[in-house]
């Protein structure tokens, strides 16, 4: 228990038994007190304000408001609230959305009652916590070689889809109207964005990883 009383918990969840599992959770800690439920994004914002928490517990997949974008209203209404994103799933896009949005936390619904406790804590003392999933899925996310090609322009995508169809240089500077110094120009640029060293390989690439329709 803080010097100013009990944590006091805001539940966010679609799932009646998820909320009903979290309120036993809280009324068996005694530093931990229920500030209300909600089932919905939505819900949560409106309700925020009027409880008053110290932390919410925010599930992310909902339908009506996402917890991300709850995340986001009730950091703005509410900015001395935590929110402690609370899911069942890893992937790094949720943790990236939870995150942005103002989330001190992160956690996974098969955390235990310790490690979901501990995490309350840390967040009402304004301390980050991370399932160890999430920092795995952050970390691998950022490791990861990019997409070659992001950076081809129009031009080039169009080039290089003509290429995957297997049309010379000659016949593609027909199709698209140009000189065949132009086509080698773009087909050039092409292998150096692609990092490939020859034809075969940049139409491998386009194709390995969808770059052209």
């Amino acid at each position: 228990m803080t010097d100013a009383g009990p944590i006091r918990v805001l539940i966010v969840d679609d799932h009646a038994v998820v909320r009903s599992g979290l309120t036993a959770f809280l009324l068996a800690s005694d530093d931990l007190e229920l500030a209300g439920e909600a089932s919905s994004g939505s819900e949560a914002v409106r309700l925020c304000p009027q409880v008053q928490p110290d932390v919410v517990l925010m599930d992310l997949l909902m339908p009506d408001m996402d917890g991300a974008t709850a995340t986001r209203a009730i950091r703005a209404a509410c900015p001395q609230v935590q929110v402690l994103a609370l899911t069942s799933f890893p992937e790094a896009e949720y943790v990236q959305a939870a995150l942005q949005a103002g989330a001190i936390g992160y956690l996974l619904k098969n955390a235990t009652m310790e490690e979901l406790g501990a995490a309350i804590r840390a967040a009402h003392a304004g301390r980050p916590t991370l399932a160890p999933e999430a920092t795995r899925a952050l970390i691998q996310t950022a490791t990861q070689a990019p997409v070659p090609g992001q950076d081809l322009t129009a031009r080039e995508r169009e080039v290089l889809a003509l290429m995957v169809a297997g049309l010379s240089n000659t016949v593609i500077a027909r199709r698209l109207v140009v000189s065949r110094s132009t086509v080698k120009f773009h087909v050039s640029n092409i292998l150096g964005k692609l990092g490939a060293a020859s034809r075969t390989e940049a139409v491998a690439l386009a194709v390995e990883h969808r770059l052209v329709h």
